[in-house]
């Protein structure tokens, strides 16, 4: 196999930059997928990856990801995203978050970068102190602040618009959800369900993290070992993507998938047949989760809090109407979505 244009993950990428730095032991990848619809902005992952491989497949995926994430949404950007190769918590250093905003800043704003997982807002104000192209900076410069609480606001949404089409309400109280992974999205999702009233579980790697966010919101810690086998009403992947496959898909017992993950689905089309095939509604992960980039956008758009939230709010009927576009053309809901997102890239394409 070809090392990047041969990957099973390269889709036609515009952009693939290898960034390296020995001093600051910096070893990173950009990946811009498209620009078609405008700048690629995606948000900048740091993770311990087993291997160079694993670490361009993510970019690979992700950044395709955020393409279709903004075209299905509305917005106006292309899709790309970062993935730095470390341990966040032992490799992390100021120096090496400058030497990154300084690759970015070499690509003139083609790529425009954000927070994910492994980094936090003060991450991205130090970026932002060696390039412009950065978003979800502190409020208190100016940003739009941690994006966190509102990709949650945006799967809650999506959450219960998956509710109304297979329950015929979307109401989630007394609903049975199982949360897998409560970083910071996972934490702002409980929150909500907690507020409506669902009985929740929650799962993590992190039992200290578990504890905190029990007593936090009086939610229950799941105390299995197949999450995938339990009988809940929702299933929320909150972690990293992938979750959804050959494996897990066999043993699900859950009516709705919403998650906040990307890339839920190991294999986008064979899987979203299978869950189809067995009744399960998936509500597409880069549509629902969109409510980060939504927010971030508004630094680039100088959008205020009510209309960030209102666009956010939106995610309900866009799903609805993905959902039920996907019964109507006897298709999946990932393909409904994926469907309405190229129409718009080609349309803009066509017009330049």
């Amino acid at each position: 196999m070809d090392p990047v244009f041969g990957q099973l993950s390269f889709d036609n990428h515009e952009q693939i930059v290898f960034c390296n730095d020995k001093d600051t032991g910096l070893k990173a990848i950009i990946g811009i997928h498209n620009t078609v619809l405008g700048p690629a902005l995606g948000g900048t992952r740091m993770w311990n990856y087993t291997s160079e491989w694993e670490a361009l497949n993510d970019v690979l995926r992700l950044s395709r990801g955020m393409t279709y994430k903004s075209a299905v949404t509305g917005l106006n950007l292309g899709g790309g995203k970062a993935v730095l190769i470390g341990d966040a918590k032992t490799q992390k250093t100021p120096e090496l978050m400058l030497k990154f905003g300084e690759f970015v800043n070499s690509l003139g704003g083609k790529y425009i970068t954000a927070e994910d997982v492994g980094m936090a807002t003060s991450d991205m104000d130090l970026v932002r102190t060696v390039t412009p192209y950065v978003t979800g900076i502190s409020e208190s410069k100016g940003g739009a602040g941690n994006p966190s609480p509102v990709t949650a606001y945006g799967v809650f949404m999506g959450m219960k618009a998956a509710a109304k089409y297979k329950f015929g309400s979307d109401v989630l109280e007394d609903k049975v959800i199982y949360v897998q992974g409560i970083g910071n999205v996972g934490e702002s999702l409980v929150e909500n369900l907690s507020n409506e009233g669902a009985k929740v579980y929650i799962s993590d790697i992190n039992q200290d993290r578990l504890e905190e966010v029990r007593d936090k919101y009086s939610v229950n810690i799941y105390g299995g070992d197949n999450i995938y086998a339990e009988e809940m009403d929702i299933y929320a992947p909150c972690a990293l993507g992938a979750t959804v496959n050959d494996f897990t898909i066999n043993q699900l017992r859950t009516k709705i998938i919403a998650g906040a993950a990307n890339n839920q689905l190991a294999e986008e089309q064979k899987h979203g047949k299978m869950l189809r095939e067995k009744g399960i509604v998936y509500a597409p992960d880069f549509l629902i989760n969109a409510g980060g980039i939504i927010n971030v956008y508004a630094e680039l758009e100088n959008y205020d809090r009510k209309e960030i939230m209102r666009k956010t709010e939106n995610i309900y009927n866009t799903t609805l109407e993905i959902l039920k576009k996907a019964d109507a053309d006897n298709i999946t809901t990932h393909q409904a979505a994926f469907n309405i997102a190229q129409a718009r890239i080609d349309a803009r394409k066509n017009e330049k």
